[in-house]
């Protein structure tokens, strides 16, 4: 694992702690799937349309998206406890 592609992510992670609350994303079942995805999908137009970086946090929009998809694989991979599956509604 190049650990080096994962730092930002790990600074958005404190940027959360920070803003909401430590592991704010577990809490209550975690949030719905939509949300989450939508999230990962907003960073990344952001991205594409050449913004590097997330104007509240000033971090990038990249290590954004990847901590959108790290919280959905944590959720898939723990689905009796994290179930808001909501994609099709």
């Amino acid at each position: 694992v190049p650990f080096e592609a994962l730092e930002g992510m790990v600074r958005v992670l404190e940027f959360g702690a920070k803003k909401y609350a430590r592991n704010n994303w577990q809490t209550n079942g975690g949030f719905s799937y939509r949300r989450v995805l939508t999230a990962c999908v907003r960073h990344l137009f952001a991205y594409m349309r050449g913004e590097d970086n997330d104007p509240e946090s000033g971090l990038s929009h990249i290590s954004h998206a990847q901590c959108n998809l790290l919280f959905l694989g944590y959720y898939l991979t723990n689905k009796a406890v994290f179930n808001k599956d909501d994609r099709g509604t």
